[in-house]
């Protein structure tokens, strides 16, 4: 027996604050390896750069797509083993929140949420290569905007 629900009435309060995250995927990705996984395994002793950044954009109202790109580089010497870049993407509603708290969500909650897909995007391509595992180690994102705050002067970024 189907139960008659009432039409129209709205699903939630308009006014109540909302966080959904809507989507995640990879925006990009790329994988090199200019010598392939033949460095021998006696001089295998990597030394790793890795950058990570986030941009933000509004793609509707109230619908943020933030972007996590991490990139990093493995050398043996002088020479690169290899060489990864994720940009891994999601899609967030973020509504009816101050200013302030709508800055600190795209600047560090967000990006906190996308890192675990894209560390495994990160494993899964370096393993793909042939090279052996690499996790990329914990990251506080809410830390790492603080401090870019910081070192703004105190000036949050502008949230489109």
């Amino acid at each position: 027996m189907a139960e008659n629900l009432p039409t129209g009435a709205p699903a939630t309060d308009p006014t109540a604050q909302e966080l959904v995250l809507q989507n995640v995927y990879i925006k990009d990705a790329s994988f090199e390896a200019p010598t392939g996984p033949n460095i021998p395994v006696a001089e295998w002793n990597p030394q790793f750069g890795l950058n990570m950044n986030t941009s933000a954009a509004v793609v509707a109202d109230n619908v943020h797509e933030i972007v996590l790109t991490i990139t990093l580089e493995a050398k043996v010497g002088e020479r690169v083993a290899y060489l990864v870049e994720v940009k891994q993407a999601g899609t967030f509603v973020i509504r009816n929140y101050p200013m302030d708290d709508a800055r600190r969500i795209v600047g560090g909650f967000c990006p906190g949420v996308l890192f675990p897909y894209a560390r495994q995007a990160v494993s899964d391509l370096i393993l793909r290569g042939g090279f052996p595992p690499f996790l990329l180690p914990p990251v506080n994102f809410d830390a790492l905007f603080q401090q870019s705050l910081e070192q703004a002067g105190q000036q949050p970024p502008a949230v489109n």
